[in-house]
């Protein structure tokens, strides 16, 4: 009896982790959709356009300003995509070295947290994307960015709620990476949050920055010396 409760145990606990395995996998890891094939579209007939500096993200980067905020004294390129993810901008990275920059911005992961997919998943692509980078233009300089947190208080999206403790995994592995791959860490979350609260002055829906959150971004990449 006793051996065949030890059998029925086991067979329970195999279930139960096949049944997690297979609700792992099916977890939505997608990113093509007619904003992102019509921005993709546009990026790939600008190939050919040279930049010193590309800022390389989602809808917070593509939120920015960028050239008109840095000014005259580089070229700027922003690749930002709406609602894109760590597995969409792997599928696209190889298209947007192919210029060959002389720096990259990169900041990933926020819409990989409001999904739920693992933080194993987010940080293989950003180790995928930081090795292609290397690979297709080794002389463009890295600069790994902190994702940004949430203001809970303010934010307009239920499922992004909670997940500040996803955030905070995201961010240690990235540093870890950038300290892997001798990457610049850009620890940009120090002056728009207050720990892991993103600022109030500086969003209007929680999740993404207004006009004085990228004035303060691009202020502290100058005052770093990174631009």
């Amino acid at each position: 009896m006793k051996k065949i409760l030890t059998l029925c145990f086991g067979l329970c606990c195999m279930l139960t982790a096949v049944a997690q395995e297979k609700k792992d996998l099916s977890r939505d890891s997608s990113y093509t959709n007619w904003y992102y094939a019509s921005r993709e579209k546009l990026y790939t007939a600008l190939e050919g356009t040279s930049y010193d500096v590309v800022f390389f993200g989602n809808s917070i980067t593509e939120g920015g300003p960028w050239q008109e905020l840095i000014g005259r004294k580089y070229t700027i390129g922003n690749r930002g995509i709406g609602g894109d993810n760590t597995f969409g901008m792997k599928a696209r990275i190889a298209h947007i070295v192919k210029d060959k920059p002389k720096r990259i911005f990169l900041m990933m992961g926020i819409n990989d947290v409001g999904r739920g997919l693992p933080t194993e998943w987010t940080l293989a692509n950003w180790e995928a994307i930081i090795k292609i980078i290397q690979r297709e233009s080794p002389k463009t300089k890295i600069y790994a960015q902190s994702t940004l947190p949430l203001n809970e208080s303010v934010l307009k999206y239920d499922y992004l709620l909670n997940r500040e403790a996803g955030i905070r995994r995201l961010n240690e592995g990235i540093e870890r990476l950038a300290k892997t791959y001798k990457l610049t860490f850009v620890n940009v979350k120090e002056v728009l949050a207050d720990d892991y609260i993103l600022k109030a002055e500086y969003t209007g829906d929680g999740i993404h920055l207004n006009t004085d959150g990228y004035l303060r971004w691009v202020k502290y990449l100058k005052d770093k010396n990174y631009l």
